[in-house]
């Protein structure tokens, strides 16, 4: 049996599968760099044992000093979490090799499904339909080009080793395959060490649907019914479903049971999914569901699936480590319900969801309904590693009720000083296309600037603030400094937000209706208000410092990177929103563009230098006509 657990993670999957192991009486081990000192998961564990610098590089993707860890803390086992070193085969045979168990699947299975080529040939063999494409060996730019002719634009370029929306590109036209491919081979090197991909038919209406499947060491193999992901920005999840919605008895057996034969195909043990892209262009069908890939690791999106099934997944994976057999038979599965999960972020919707790391001095997420998070009040969203704030997880007797109450959860959220995706969220779930469940991965995309919360008050929203001012104040309007707001702003102390009331925990009742915006009165003067997920300050105070572009044509790095090409040179005529510069951070790439027509008259940045938030990267001036 475990006695001791390392997980080898940080953040909030982290925090989720010490909460799990403390109720089955197994002791924690967490591993942290120098920039997780003082993170929740370290605070939360029985053991912490430092692993190095702040880059990942350097800490949580050392895998040797991660054993070392294990030995020297006494831990028995090792749960990977996602991410990091997850689907390191050779991560799984070392933690093997030292005598310690290791909580996922065997590293020849991690093997078979890491490369994304190698697994699509594997699964035709199994009998489960993949999507049209090229995998092969030849890897020169002259044979992808001709292969991406031959299969049609649009076509997606993928890296074999990719996974989270990285090492992606889709291309429409044919001269634009060389340029997107330098682009995507440049990330996936960045991202997974190895530039290879792959190229398929890019489905013009397609839903992400994945299956979870589970398997033991006694030759068991079940599935826990589908989730949909369809709802993605630049192939980033941002909220998820289970089950998925339009889905029939028929076509669930056909998927499920591909999954499962899936799973079957490469000895699968633990917890996995089979990700399919869906042709949506007629409703789903059998027939027009293809495999996409495996993910061999707990997902991130793994709540959905307990909260429709009652299952707890880390449970089942520590209990099938030890040697168990699953819990349950696959007639003794269920699904009840819907559920939601949206992936609140540190992220700037206005300046193109730029990740915003700072500190989190005032968070406040709502406690009626399910949680998962790596951070607390005080914290702070570091810029070595995804900017995830929290997930925010609901449950009802249906669609419509969870969604309800996640929109009701975003009203009663609060996050300060840094700007976050939370109106964005609330935007994209009041959609009418969401509301009607016509999904497809393109939808965030379709609806464009409508999804961006407004950045200046409404009058509704002016009302609420004097209406707390009066109260608070005695005063008679806005004045005395409730002429100017901030967005995101920082407060001096905790604010309690208004939101909707009237319901017990885990009840969707009080979700009925969205609510009318809430106001709140700040320590030293200041007023909160929420609507729509979006939180208005107004009073005195510095607002948040993060870098833009500014009116008068100066483009600085939004946040710590490393330049990674410059596109013009000095004295260059540009167009507005023609690239400048491309910033790599955070293990993505980001495009800075002109802010208007002009010259460049200063370039402060070469390829390959590391600059710091607010670096001057260049200077655009207006051309006089």
């Amino acid at each position: 049996m475990i006695g001791t657990l390392l997980i080898a993670n940080r953040g909030e999957i982290a925090c989720r599968i010490m909460r799990t192991a403390r109720a089955m009486g197994i002791g924690t081990v967490a591993v942290y760099s120098d920039a997780d000192a003082k993170a929740l998961h370290v605070r939360m564990a029985d053991q912490a044992v430092h692993i190095g610098p702040a880059a990942a590089a350097e800490s949580y993707l050392r895998g040797e000093r991660i054993i070392e860890a294990a030995k020297a803390s006494g831990a028995d086992a090792v749960h990977p979490g996602y991410g990091f070193l997850s689907e390191n085969a050779d991560f799984a045979q070392a933690v093997i090799d030292a005598g310690l168990v290791w909580v996922g699947p065997r590293p020849q299975s991690i093997r078979a499904m890491g490369l994304k080529d190698a697994a699509k040939k594997l699964m035709q063999d199994a009998g489960v339909p993949v999507t049209p494409g090229y995998m092969g060996e030849d890897q020169s730019p002259e044979r992808l080009q001709q292969e991406a002719d031959a299969i049609g634009y649009p076509v997606l370029i993928k890296a074999v080793a990719g996974g989270g929306g990285k090492g992606m590109r889709k291309v429409d036209a044919a001269q634009d395959l060389l340029a997107a491919l330098e682009s995507c081979r440049r990330e996936a090197s960045a991202s997974f060490g190895n530039d290879e991909v792959l190229l398929e038919k890019w489905i013009t209406s397609p839903r992400h649907i994945e299956v979870q499947v589970f398997g033991d060491t006694h030759g068991n193999v079940v599935h826990l019914f589908e989730r949909d992901c369809s709802l993605q920005r630049r192939h980033q999840k941002v909220i998820e479903e289970a089950p998925a919605p339009g889905m029939d008895a028929a076509t669930r057996e056909a998927i499920c049971a591909a999954a499962v034969r899936a799973a079957q195909a490469v000895d699968y043990v633990g917890a996995g999914t089979i990700e399919f892209i869906a042709d949506a262009s007629e409703g789903l069908s059998a027939s027009r569901i293809f495999f996409m890939e495996m993910n061999t690791r707990l997902q991130v999106e793994h709540p959905v699936t307990e909260e429709i099934t009652g299952v707890d997944l880390v449970e089942w994976q520590l209990r099938v480590a030890n040697g168990e057999p699953l819990p349950l038979r696959q007639e003794e599965l269920s699904i009840r319900g819907h559920a939601l999960e949206a992936r609140l972020y540190a992220e700037d919707p206005a300046k193109g969801f730029l990740p915003s790391p700072g500190k989190l001095e005032h968070l406040r997420l709502d406690g009626r309904i399910r949680i998962e998070t790596g951070v607390d009040q005080g914290d702070t969203v570091s810029p070595f590693y995804d900017p995830m704030i929290a997930k925010l997880v609901v449950h009802g007797p249906d669609r419509e009720h969870a969604r309800l109450a996640l929109l009701g959860a975003l009203d009663a959220s609060y996050v300060a000083p840094v700007p976050t995706n939370q109106g964005f969220l609330y935007e994209c779930l009041d959609h009418p296309d969401f509301i009607r469940a016509e999904l497809d991965t393109g939808l965030i995309e379709r609806a464009g600037e409508s999804l961006i919360p407004r950045a200046t008050p409404s009058q509704e929203v002016l009302d609420a603030a004097a209406r707390q001012h009066r109260r608070d104040r005695s005063g008679d309007g806005l004045s005395d400094g409730l002429f100017g707001f901030r967005l995101n702003a920082p407060a001096r102390e905790t604010i309690g937000l208004n939101g909707p009331g009237g319901y017990a925990a885990g009840s969707t009742e009080g979700y009925a209706t969205a609510p009318d915006a809430g106001a709140a009165m700040a320590a030293g003067g200041d007023i909160l208000v929420t609507r729509r997920g979006q939180t208005y300050l107004f009073g005195n105070g510095p607002g948040h410092a993060s870098a833009a572009m500014a009116a008068d044509g100066t483009v600085l790095a939004p946040m710590p990177g490393k330049v990674i090409a410059v596109d013009v040179a000095e004295g260059a005529v540009v167009a507005q929103g023609q690239r400048l510069l491309v910033l790599e951070a955070m293990k993505m790439e980001h495009a800075l563009t002109a802010p208007f027509d002009g010259r460049v008259v200063e370039l402060g940045a070469a390829p390959g230098q590391q600059v710091q938030v607010e670096a001057l990267l260049a200077r655009v001036e207006k051309v006089e006509g």
